[in-house]
């Protein structure tokens, strides 16, 4: 697994899954204790130690729900922004072989995490999928959703999170280029 993996992986994770999800311990704590920052590949450490000083699970668990939970004040899948069907994003993924759940495949974590999945599974010509990914599938609508996660959100680990995925978002989609 590569930089790029990573990063789409550890982000999409974390806004994919709760924060009291066994699934998120490992992560949670070395955002904690301050090791993320050790092994990530991007020049964010101011605010990968405001994340580390904003990590306390009862209060961010709290935030997610009221983000992203059943009555959620932020809609976290794509076409809640476009108006589209996720079909197009489905059938592109299954083209690509990505085996997909039955639920929405167009959140915004299950999307990083796509790309992530593409990285690792990639063949030569995967590069331009990614790219058609970023483009199409995500970066068109995902400005919107991390200005209301940042709006809405009353810790500072959530507003601080979506810092670092706009400039990571960024970083990557350049890395896709060269």
């Amino acid at each position: 697994m590569n930089e790029f993996s990573i990063v789409c992986r550890i982000l999409g994770t974390l806004f994919n899954r709760q924060p009291q999800d066994p699934v998120l311990q490992p992560l949670l704590t070395m955002i904690a204790e301050g090791k993320l920052k050790q092994s990530w590949p991007l020049e964010q450490d101011a605010l990968l130690d405001r994340l580390q000083q904003s990590c306390e699970l009862p209060a961010m668990a709290t935030d997610y729900t009221a983000l992203f939970g059943d009555d959620a004040s932020v809609p976290g899948c794509r076409s809640d922004y476009t108006g589209e069907s996720e079909n197009d994003i489905r059938q592109f993924l299954t083209e690509r072989g990505m085996p997909l759940s039955d639920g929405p495949v167009d959140q915004f974590g299950s999307l990083l995490l796509a790309a992530s999945w593409l990285e690792d599974q990639a063949a030569e010509d995967e590069v331009q999928g990614q790219i058609v990914l970023f483009d199409e599938y995500l970066l068109p609508w995902c400005g919107q959703l991390l200005g209301k996660v940042e709006a809405h959100a009353t810790t500072g680990f959530y507003r601080t999170l979506t810092m670092i995925t706009r400039e990571a978002l960024q970083a990557l989609r350049e890395e896709l280029d060269s």
